[in-house]
């Protein structure tokens, strides 16, 4: 098993133990350094502020690696994009946070020149540990080795997300084993049905086979070898259902297989009063704050939507918010006056032409939803949630995809897991892509999520992702 279970969230194990490892390695760069530097008579700073300014420093720069998305994201990237990412993880995003940490305690503070040498070496450790990670992570010997019972849509779905997203988390599909006559799959990638399922499974090194069935399979003569996978699981070999697979590995519902027995018998989907009431308070507090924070911010943007292109500076539309009850949100308007002069709503488009230019900075930073503060306040949306949508889109939505509505059981957000992982919605193809994702957080939902979804937007607004 290559990974762990902590509040319903799956995390992934290489992982944690690269996290660990960067911490570590922070930590003691940063260790050395002070100790370098006070033995050879430069830095006279007392051990135990030291000890306590490296951990500080390791804490900091390890958050602004996840809040850029460092780790998931560097399995994609060349090394120059990991570079760059690592650089404004930690020279940017750390910067400031260690900017705002020597503020409020100025003994942790190691001078602007220790600091400075510090960021670069710790730069430079980090890009080649995680080069060092990818190479492990990828070999044969830590791979998982993963065989896909089903050959049909499904399977041929799951392989191109396999190709997309899921070999960066050491996973190795070595073939599908076709359970109807009928095949989407390649046929370089169908593999010969096995006599002895186990045995097979050991030759092969599979450690889990992920059962990925059509649901017409009855009907043409497809089967489900009970026994054999039976004997595999008790034998040890994780057999695994492809909902369980697609939450587990890329940490959404793949919409295509929910059933509603999924969502009836589930574990998640749990409605707590006491974790309802904790969120309230938290949005409270941190809503409070940041409106404290962005005031300033708040009043040139509105004076620069004012300047312009005059009032309104609000724009205001309805939302459909938690149970189906609608609300009026608020933000900055970033358009036009006439961006929907004919009264028919309709769905934002890449560089649209109705954004003004003070309009499409305020989007990309995100400053356009401020006054949504308001509305979390008011108790009508909380930080973190499905983000809301306009009712005629819902409407048609609800008819067009399935389960769509359960996204309505959960309080709207600022901020979102969707927003995270998918790019901006436009279509209805949009809306359901993001649904696998809302119907994930919908399901597996706790405080611990919503702080690692807040600590994450910051790349979303930082890199301006999913804006149009």
């Amino acid at each position: 098993m290559s990974y762990i279970r902590f509040r319903k969230h799956y995390l992934h194990i290489p992982y944690l133990v690269l996290a660990v490892l960067e911490f570590g390695l922070l930590f003691a760069i940063f260790s050395l350094l002070t100790l370098f530097l006070t033995f050879a008579g430069i830095d006279h700073a007392p051990m135990s502020v030291d000890l306590v300014s490296a951990l500080l420093f390791a804490v900091i720069l390890s958050s602004g690696t996840l809040a850029m998305g460092g780790y998931l994201a560097m399995v994609h990237e060349s090394l120059s994009s990991l570079f760059f990412r690592t650089l404004v993880a930690y020279c940017f995003v750390g910067g400031i946070g260690l900017t705002v940490l020597y503020m409020v305690m100025p003994t942790a503070d190691p001078g602007s020149a220790n600091l400075f040498w510090a960021v670069i070496l710790a730069s430079l450790a980090v890009i080649l540990l995680r080069l060092v990670f990818l190479r492990i992570v990828d070999s044969e010997q830590v791979v998982r080795r993963v065989v896909i019972f089903g050959a049909g849509d499904f399977a041929a779905s799951l392989l191109e997300e396999y190709e997309t997203n899921m070999k960066a988390l050491g996973v190795r599909i070595i073939g599908c084993i076709a359970d109807t006559p009928t095949r989407s799959v390649a046929d370089d990638k169908l593999l010969p049905t096995p006599r002895d399922f186990y045995e097979f499974c050991r030759q092969n090194k599979v450690s889990e086979i992920v059962v990925v069935q059509q649901e017409r399979r009855r009907a043409e003569g497809g089967w489900l070898p009970v026994p054999e996978l039976m004997e595999c699981k008790l034998r040890g070999i994780a057999v695994t259902s492809g909902l369980e697979f697609y939450e587990r590995e890329l940490k959404k519902a793949k919409l295509d297989m929910v059933h509603p027995s999924w969502i009836v018998f589930s574990e998640g989907f749990k409605a707590s009063k006491s974790r309802a009431l904790a969120k309230r308070l938290l949005d409270l507090v941190i809503s409070l704050t940041l409106l404290t924070v962005m005031f300033p911010f708040i009043i040139l943007t509105a004076l620069a939507v004012f300047l312009e292109t005059g009032r309104p500076i609000l724009y205001s539309q309805k939302r459909v918010g938690m149970l189906g009850k609608e609300f009026r949100i608020y933000k900055f308007r970033s358009m036009r006056q006439d961006a929907e002069k004919d009264g028919k709503p309709r769905w934002a488009s890449t560089n649209d032409d109705r954004v003004t230019r003070v309009g499409a900075f305020i989007r990309n930073t995100r400053l356009d939803e401020l006054p949504q503060i308001y509305n979390v306040i008011k108790g009508e949306m909380s930080i973190v949630g499905p983000r809301p949508e306009r009712p005629e889109f819902v409407s048609e939505l609800k008819e067009k995809i399935p389960f769509y509505d359960t996204r309505h059981y959960v309080k709207p957000g600022l901020m979102g897991w969707a927003q995270l992982k998918y790019p901006y919605g436009a279509s209805v193809e949009d809306a359901k892509g993001k649904l696998e994702y809302d119907l994930y957080y919908s399901k597996n939902h706790s405080l611990v999520m919503d702080f690692l979804i807040m600590i994450q937007t910051v790349e979303v607004v930082l890199l301006g992702k999913g804006v149009r």
